[in-house]
C-alpha cells in the first residue's frame, strides 16, 4: 500500500508511476488529497475539543474551589456539549479513515525507475540469455505426448477426479517431481534461506497483506464456511511470517524458503498455449523470500536473479531473463525481472520464474519493520522469486531431454531421481 504521505507530497510521482503501470484512475489521486485532508482537518477539530475540554476541567475544580458553583455548573454544561460534539466528529472521523483507506488500497505500487514503458509482453526487454536450444529432430514431441507415452501425467484422470488443468503425476512422472522439489529446497537452502512448511490456505488478512487483496480476489479459490483462500504461491504465507514485528536490523536480510502446492483460477481451457502443463489451476512450486535493509535491496534483487539463472543453468535449459514492462507487472511490484525456458517440444518460451522487488508495498500493509541507526522505526523492502515453479520446468526437461531412447535426466538432478533416463 502506497503511504498517504506520498500523495500530499508528490502528486506527480504518483501521476507518472500509475501511468507507467497503465492504471486507469488518476481521478482518485485527488480524491485521496481531498479525503486526507477532511480527515486532518476533523482530527484538528477533535483536539482542539480535547484540549478545550482538559482546560475546563481544571477550571471547574477551580471554581468548585473558589465556591463558585454556579459558574463551575455552567462550564459542565459546556464540556458536556463539547464531548458530544467530540464523538459526532470522532465517527466522521472514522469514516474518512475507512473510505480513505478503501481508496488507497486501489492503487497498484509503483514502478522503478528502470522499469520500461509498455503494454503487452511483446514490450518486455530482454535483459540476457544464455543456455543452448537443442537440436531435435523432426520426430520431436511437445510434453503431453510424451508424458502420455512414458505414463508419467495422467491429464484425464485429473479431470475425472477433479477438472480440467488438475494434472495427476503417476509413476516415474511423480518421482520427477519430487527430485525436482529437493534438488530446488536443498539449492535454496545451502544458500542460506531457512526453510519453512506453511499451511496452504491463509485468512483475508494475510492474503491482503501480500496484496492478492483486494487485487485477485477472481484467481484465488475460497472455502465457503471460514472463508479462507486456497494460497496462489507460498510467497503469501511465508511473507507474513513477520507480519506485524520489528526485525533487528543486524538480523537483515532475512531469508526464506518453502515448498507448496498453489492454486489459481485463472487458467484458460482453450488452444495449445494452454495444453498439458503449459497452464494449470493446481501446481507446486519452491519460494523465495527475502526482507531486506532499504539502502540494499536492490542489490538483494539481482543477487536471487542470478540464484534462480544459476539454479536453470545446473538444469541446462535454454533460457532468457525478461524486465517487465509497467503494464506488465504484478499489482505490488516494483520492479520484475521473468525467467523463460525454451520449449523445444512446442518451439516456444514458457514463463518458468519471477524475481520481484516490492519496496514497502507489502511491508506497509502488513506492518514488518526495523529501527535505523536513530531508534527510529522504518519499512523493510520484501522480496520473493520462484525458485522454481514446476509444470513448465518439467514440461522443458521432458521436451529438451527427449532422444529416441527415452527421457534423459539432467546431470544436476540425478541424485535426487536416482537414474539418468526416463525410458
Amino acid at each position: 500500500m502506497l503511504p498517504i504521505q506520498l500523495f500530499r507530497q508528490n502528486k506527480e510521482l504518483i501521476l507518472n508511476g500509475i501511468a507507467k503501470k497503465n492504471f486507469k484512475g488518476a481521478e482518485l489521486v485527488d480524491k485521496v488529497i481531498a479525503l486526507d485532508e477532511e480527515r486532518r482537518r476533523l482530527q484538528a477539530e477533535n483536539d482542539a475539543l480535547a484540549a478545550t475540554a482538559n482546560l475546563a476541567a481544571k477550571n471547574i475544580g477551580k471554581l468548585l474551589s473558589e465556591g463558585k458553583k454556579q459558574e463551575a455548573e455552567l462550564l459542565k454544561t459546556e464540556v458536556a456539549a463539547n464531548k458530544d460534539k467530540a464523538k459526532d466528529i470522532a465517527l466522521l472521523i472514522n469514516e474518512a479513515e475507512a473510505e480513505l483507506h478503501a481508496t488507497v488500497v486501489k492503487f497498484p505500487n509503483l514502478p522503478h525507475s528502470s522499469v520500461p514503458f509498455g503494454k503487452t509482453p511483446e514490450e518486455n526487454e530482454v535483459v540476457r540469455s544464455g543456455g543452448v536450444k537443442p537440436d531435435l529432430s523432426a520426430q520431436k514431441q511437445p510434453h503431453w505426448e510424451l508424458t502420455e507415452k512414458y505414463g508419467l501425467i495422467d491429464f484425464e484422470l485429473g479431470n475425472k477426479l477433479t477438472g480440467s488443468g488438475f494434472p495427476v503425476y503417476v509413476g516415474q512422472g511423480a518421482k520427477l517431481q519430487r527430485a525436482l522439489i529437493n534438488f530446488f529446497l536443498t539449492y535454496n537452502i545451502d544458500a542460506g534461506y531457512k526453510e519453512y512448511y506453511p499451511p496452504y490456505m491463509v485468512n483475508e488478512a494475510t492474503a491482503y497483506g501480500t496484496g492478492q487483496l483486494p487485487d485477485k480476489e477472481a484467481q484465488m479459490y475460497q472455502t465457503k464456511e471460514e472463508g479462507f483462500y486456497l494460497i496462489p504461491t507460498a510467497e503469501v504465507p511465508v511473507t507474513n511470517v513477520y507480519r506485524d514485528t520489528i526485525v533487528a536490523d543486524n538480523n537483515l536480510p532475512v531469508k526464506m524458503t518453502a515448498y507448496t502446492p498453489c492454486f489459481r483460477r485463472e487458467a484458460g481451457s482453450y488452444g495449445k498455449d494452454v495444453r498439458g502443463l503449459n497452464r494449470v489451476h493446481q501446481f507446486d512450486k519452491v519460494e523465495i523470500v527475502q526482507l531486506a535493509h532499504p539502502d540494499n535491496s536492490y542489490d538483494i534483487l539481482e543477487n536471487m536473479v542470478l540464484h534462480v539463472e544459476k539454479l536453470i543453468q545446473l538444469l541446462g535449459l535454454p533460457y532468457r531473463i525478461l524486465r517487465l514492462c509497467g503494464g506488465d507487472m504484478s499489482f505490488a511490484s516494483a520492479l520484475t525481472y521473468d525467467f523463460e525456458i525454451y520449449s523445444a517440444g512446442q518451439d516456444r518460451w514458457l514463463e518458468v520464474s519471477s524475481v520481484s522487488n516490492f519496496e514497502t508495498f507489502q511491508s506497509n500493509r502488513m506492518k514488518i519493520r526495523y529501527k535505523d541507526e536513530n531508534g527510529k522505526t522504518q519499512l523493510v523492502h520484501t522480496l520473493n522469486g520462484s525458485s522454481l515453479a514446476l509444470p513448465r520446468i518439467m514440461a522443458g526437461i521432458i521436451e529438451n531431454y527427449q532422444t529416441p531412447e527415452g527421457i534423459r535426466i539432467p546431470g544436476a538432478l540425478q541424485p535426487y531421481f536416482g537414474k539418468d533416463i526416463i525410458n
